[in-house]
């Protein structure tokens, strides 16, 4: 793929006006309220992996609505004192998989949260185990438009609740120091954390990684590539919701919450991303309220960004950061 956004002098100036609800406050706010209704913990469970070095717990958690979704907890074997803690949020069509799969974090000295993604996992990966009960509003088939013509509907109104009830899970965990709590993820992982960043004011750090969901109102504008064209596609077929869709849309916007988020911040954005546009991800790092805030570009990379060489970055920087 050829560059095709704006020119990155442009890029890391560029701070365009994005629709923003007069409630987005009070929305995020009453939503919440409600899922905190129901006490975070439902269950923790030792989970065998064969593993020597690090030891898993298969964890059900409440999210939205009380619904349980589940999450594998891993930690250093054999340590006993309070660690900081990496709540990690996958990217679209992804599941949490198998407990050994995501080692990093844990390998690093951290407690590390792998939180399922409530009705996906059937993409890629070895699947997920947290089915989502709601799908039944108007709206298309997959997660980006399951309930888009009303933001109470949406699913991402769930998946985000999911996100912040995840942390309030991993503070209540044995072994984890509720001071010092990561939000991580990966493109739809990495809007989880911008997300979660915005509804949870005292994070550690955040590490969005080629955020998805910013930026919305341009991407569907610039960019055929999925998860974005199947907004697209329903639009194309319901020609009278278009309306209805952005307005939703604006409450999910990761650069709406990365204005309201503080805690120090590690981005990267691949200048040839068709999946998430490198102007959406800009978007939100310059809106983005913590003065702490650093960008890796990638000039040369697509939606995989800089994988291994970022995810070295990812870890001195918290290794300086989080002690």
């Amino acid at each position: 793929m050829a560059l095709f956004d704006l020119p990155l002098a442009q890029l890391e100036q560029y701070a365009p006006t994005i629709a923003e609800p007069a409630d987005f406050d009070e929305f995020w706010q009453s939503t919440l309220d409600e899922s905190r209704a129901t006490k975070v913990l439902i269950d923790v469970q030792p989970e065998p992996t064969d593993l020597r070095l690090v030891e898993s717990f298969d964890v059900t958690f409440a999210g939205f609505g009380g619904d349980p979704v589940r999450a594998w907890y891993t930690r250093p074997a054999g340590v006993d004192e309070p660690l900081p803690a990496v709540v990690e949020y996958l990217g679209y069509g992804r599941g949490r998989g198998l407990p050994h799969e995501r080692l990093t974090f844990a390998a690093a000295g951290y407690a590390h949260l792998l939180m399922d993604s409530r009705g996906q996992g059937g993409q890629y990966g070895t699947g997920g185990d947290t089915p989502d009960p709601h799908g039944n509003a108007l709206g298309g088939p997959g997660p980006m438009t399951r309930g888009i013509l009303s933001p109470r509907d949406y699913y991402y109104r769930r998946l985000i609740t999911d996100a912040v009830r995840a942390v309030e899970a991993v503070r209540e965990l044995p072994g984890v120091d509720p001071a010092r709590v990561v939000a991580a993820g990966n493109s739809q992982g990495g809007g989880l954390a911008l997300a979660a960043a915005g509804l949870v004011p005292d994070l550690a750090a955040v590490l969005a990684t080629v955020p998805f969901l910013c930026h919305i109102q341009r991407a569907i504008e610039i960019t055929d590539a999925a998860p974005y064209s199947e907004i697209v596609t329903f639009l194309a077929i319901h020609r009278e919701a278009e309306a209805a869709a952005r307005n939703t849309l604006s409450y999910i916007d990761g650069a709406n919450f990365a204005r309201r988020a503080s805690a120090p911040a590690h981005f990267a954005v691949g200048l040839r991303d068709t999946v998430c546009p490198p102007s959406t991800v800009y978007a939100a790092y310059n809106r983005y309220a913590g003065t702490d805030r650093t960008i890796h570009v990638y000039p040369f990379n697509h939606h995989e960004g800089g994988e291994a060489v970022h995810v070295r970055r990812q870890l001195r920087w918290l290794r300086e950061l989080v002690r």
